[in-house]
């Protein structure tokens, strides 16, 4: 049936990111909506960040665009050209391959929710802007950026 159950979709918290750069994403809750629905070319999911917490460390993608809908509270966009307040109802897009590194952080009191699309591409490379560390979708291993694995969690 194409109608998603949310309370059957898993609820993943925090990040993958390898410590310490996972200590301002721990409290993000992610579910899978393309996953839940059989999607495959593109992935949609579901964001709740609560107060204090980072959508993601600071990065861009080589292969993907992405694109976040802000469905409730408020959040602060920050990339290369500086900060962007974003509310219930605003969107932003970031093409693929721009350098541009790019994420949220909730400074409000309330938690925000938002909608993230990508299009899960494999030649993808998620690389972090300001600190040493990417990873590609092909294999999904954090890297630093020279190459070198980070040892696994």
């Amino acid at each position: 049936m194409p109608k998603i159950d949310m309370t059957a979709v898993p609820r993943h918290l925090g990040s993958g990111y390898p410590k310490p750069f996972d200590a301002n994403c721990t409290g993000r809750v992610r579910q899978r909506l393309g996953d839940a629905g059989g999607l495959t070319d593109y992935g949609l999911n579901i964001m709740r960040l609560p107060p204090g917490n980072w959508s993601s460390q600071r990065h861009w993608h080589s292969h993907e665009d992405e694109f976040v809908f802000l469905l409730e509270g408020e959040v602060v966009l920050i990339e290369d050209d500086g900060e962007t307040v974003l509310r219930a109802g605003d969107r932003a897009a970031f093409p693929k391959n721009t350098g541009n590194g790019h994420h949220m952080i909730n400074r409000s009191d309330a938690d925000a929710v938002y909608l993230e699309i990508g299009s899960r591409h494999i030649d993808d490379m998620t690389t972090c802007a300001d600190i040493d560390l990417k990873s590609a979708n092909a294999d999904g291993v954090w890297r630093h950026k020279d190459g070198t694995p980070y040892p696994e969690r």
